[in-house]
């Protein structure tokens, strides 16, 4: 038996093992690393050949890289809306560098240090802390294994499993544990052998192990006996991993941080760049047509199945599952570059790997991409097979009557133009015409506060909110055309250019300073979609006259608003007189003012002028839950459980906190007009009608006004 002196602060390395043993180490070692790398080399080889992003993706790499690791190492994302997972991943991640740190450490002193210099750094206090930081970091890597096994198998998270669900993911979480466990066992056999050397009880796991084995019989000789068997085990398990890594599931922990420094910061709120020829710039025919960096996204997930508990398609039966489809993209090309079946990417009935009825149930409320902790771009690939839908004419027939509309009369009701301004009629004021005068603030009222009866009382609330403040503002009248957010997120691109293309010449004719949006829709359309279309491309296109030369507004010199901004400033800035209404209120966040563009306050902060108790849903601000009209789904009948505005109203009636007052909550309070059309439909379909009141913001604020 080979026992340390009481003087040697330190362990010994290979011990037990002999030369023979640690020359097969290394030559597994060598393989395991070369394994790794062709598999890494493979992986980069195919996400090469994917189409080029339209987006620059690797500018600026050191800050990405920076934001990226920040991101990573403060499991920030992973703790949003479950701090069990998010703790529990926390110490699964930092336990695991600090191992992987700690063996580099190892491997640097054995393999570089002691040869070149004949000396060991991994001696003393320097030993001493190593082994203390090892054993506290292997405890949390242990303890965040074992809180995994328990939410998949004993709790059984509903969002841990999926049809994508198999035996890799068991796989994957028990070689953890495995590594975990059988490191403190080498660690304590190790120990027992060597007679338990006082030192070592800085290394508390271990040395707890190895009393506990010394307390069951196990003698020293033992110990030493055992200790190959045990420490082979370890390493042929640890050597195996690394080899692994590039071929299943444990590649999301390179891949998922190559995410994160290769995504865009306003995915989801802009889309891929507008393809002159769609059938050309986009098609999807087969899984080469991919971006790279979409095939990065469905190499990222990890399966945790965020994105599809917070999907309302999802949660209303419709079936779409953001993961599956990103998962079931994955699962083809992989099948497809083994030289499986070919299938069309999506299509409207018979086979294909996306059927045409999972696109048209998304919302594009960006909740998926918003709860993803690696920053998948679920709507970018959404984006992609609805506009191969549209070139293949395999569209929702109540979508295609919008298309129509919108050909013949600019607006998604094809009424006539000439009607678009016929709201004001009720006013017993004039609303300025921005096309015959300058005005600071050009309102763009949109389709719905134009056209849809119950949202034109939105549009008048809003001009007597800015006729009661004295604000400089003007509209289009007639020259006012649809702004295409949503239909673009229908896949029907160049119809979006047609429409942005008469709207931008339409506002190029006025003088103005601000553009102010009824709808968030519109707001984030224009304010982040128009100045990147390059008019150019277009300039020989008979079909279309480009209202500029270029890129419109690509300065930013225009800003662009949403009314909840522009009334708060006004509000702020004491321009608007608010009596007290005295009213039980909560508000609804919408997505594309919430989730797209980041504004939460301003609309709350109007609310608490208006003197209306705010009472918060459990759903809230980035949380919230979408009404069921973006995408597409205004226009759209689904066969599902429930609507996801019922969804949202059961909640206000039912979830929220008790407020002050005993009538409960007495008004759902949006802001924006498709939201508007949404909920007052829910109210009706389930039931709702005596529970609360629908209100858009600008009427609430009337109400304080006339107060």
């Amino acid at each position: 038996m080979v026992l340390l002196q009481a003087e040697q602060v330190t362990r010994p390395t290979f011990w037990q093992i002999g030369y023979v043993g640690k020359a097969i180490f290394y030559y597994l070692a060598a393989v395991a690393i070369l394994v790794f790398l062709v598999g890494i080399y493979q992986r980069v080889t195919r996400y090469t050949q994917g189409t080029d992003d339209p987006f620059p993706r690797l500018d600026d790499l050191g800050s990405r890289i920076r934001s990226s690791a920040r991101l990573a190492l403060s499991n920030e994302k992973q703790l949003d809306r479950d701090i069990v997972a998010g703790l529990m991943h926390a110490a699964i991640l930092w336990g695991f560098l600090t191992l992987l740190i700690g063996t580099t450490i190892l491997g640097i002193d054995m393999d570089l240090y002691r040869p070149l210099t004949g000396d060991s750094f991994f001696v003393g206090d320097f030993y001493l802390s190593y082994s203390l930081v090892m054993d506290a970091m292997g405890l949390f890597f242990v303890v965040g294994i074992a809180v995994a096994i328990y939410r998949r198998y004993v709790a059984r998270s509903d969002r841990l499993w999926g049809k994508h669900t198999g035996r890799e993911d068991d796989l994957f979480l028990w070689s953890l544990f495995l590594l975990g466990v059988g490191g403190y066992l080498t660690e304590a056999v190790r120990i027992l052998g060597q007679n338990f050397p006082t030192f070592e009880t800085v290394s508390f796991v271990g040395y707890f192990l190895a009393a506990v084995g010394a307390g069951a019989g196990i003698s020293p000789e033992a110990a030493v006996a055992a200790y190959p068997i045990v420490w082979w085990s370890h390493s042929l398990l640890a050597l195996w991993f690394v080899a692994w890594v590039p071929y299943a599931k444990p590649l999301h922990m390179l891949s998922s941080f190559a995410n994160l420094v290769t995504r865009d910061e306003k995915a989801g709120s802009r889309l891929p760049g507008v393809p002159l020829d769609p059938q050309a710039d986009t098609e999807l025919d087969d899984v080469d047509d991919f971006t790279w960096k979409q095939l990065l996204d469905q190499d990222a997930c990890t399966k945790c199945g965020r994105c599809s508990s917070v999907c309302p398609a999802n949660e209303a039966g419709r079936p779409l599952d953001p993961r599956d489809v990103i998962l079931d993209l994955k699962s083809y090309r992989e099948q497809h570059d083994a030289g499986g079946e070919e299938l069309p990417i999506v299509a409207d009935g018979g086979t294909s790997v996306i059927d045409a009825s999972t696109m048209e149930s998304c919302l594009s409320c960006m909740a998926c991409m918003d709860a993803c902790p690696v920053d998948i771009e679920h709507l970018t690939h959404f984006t992609d097979m609805n506009r191969q839908l549209v070139e293949q004419g395999d569209v929702d027939g109540h979508i295609q009557d919008v298309f129509q509309n919108l050909m013949q009369q600019g607006n998604t009701f094809g009424d006539s133009a000439r009607s678009r301004p016929d709201w004001t009629d009720e006013l017993d004021f004039e609303v300025p015409d921005a096309r015959e005068q300058s005005v600071e603030y050009l309102w763009y009222v949109g389709d719905y506060p134009s056209y849809d009866e119950r949202n034109r009382n939105v549009a008048r609330a809003l001009a007597r909110i800015f006729e009661h403040a004295g604000v400089d503002y003007g509209i289009l009248y007639e020259d006012e055309v649809y702004d295409g957010n949503d239909i673009r997120r229908l896949g029907e691109e160049l119809l979006y250019v047609e429409q942005a293309s008469t709207l931008i010449g339409a506002l190029e004719e006025c003088e103005f300073e601000t553009i102010v949006c009824t709808d968030p829709h519109s707001y984030n359309t224009i304010e982040n979609e128009y100045s990147e279309i390059d008019f150019a491309e277009f300039a020989d296109d008979p079909m279309l006259e480009a209202p500029v030369e270029g890129y419109w507004n690509a300065d930013g010199d225009i800003e662009v608003a949403h009314y909840t901004q522009v009334v708060d400033r006004l509000v702020t800035a004491g321009k608007l007189d608010l009596g007290s209404v005295d009213r039980t209120v909560t508000y609804h966040d919408p997505c594309h003012l919430g989730r797209y563009n980041d504004e939460y306050e301003a609309p709350r902060e109007l609310v608490r002028a208006t003197g209306a108790e705010l009472v918060e849903m459990p759903r809230n601000r980035n949380n919230s839950f979408c009404c069921g009209g973006g995408g597409g789904g205004l226009w759209m009948d689904h066969d599902e459980d429930h609507k996801p505005s019922e969804e949202r109203l059961r909640e206000a009636v039912e979830d929220c906190e008790e407020p002050r007052s005993s009538d409960g909550i007495e008004q759902f309070v949006v802001a924006c007009p498709m939201c508007v059309t949404m909920f007052e439909d829910g109210r009706k379909t389930g039931g709702f009608e005596d529970d609360l009141e629908i209100v858009d913001l600008t009427e609430l604020l009337v109400d304080a006004i006339e107060a």
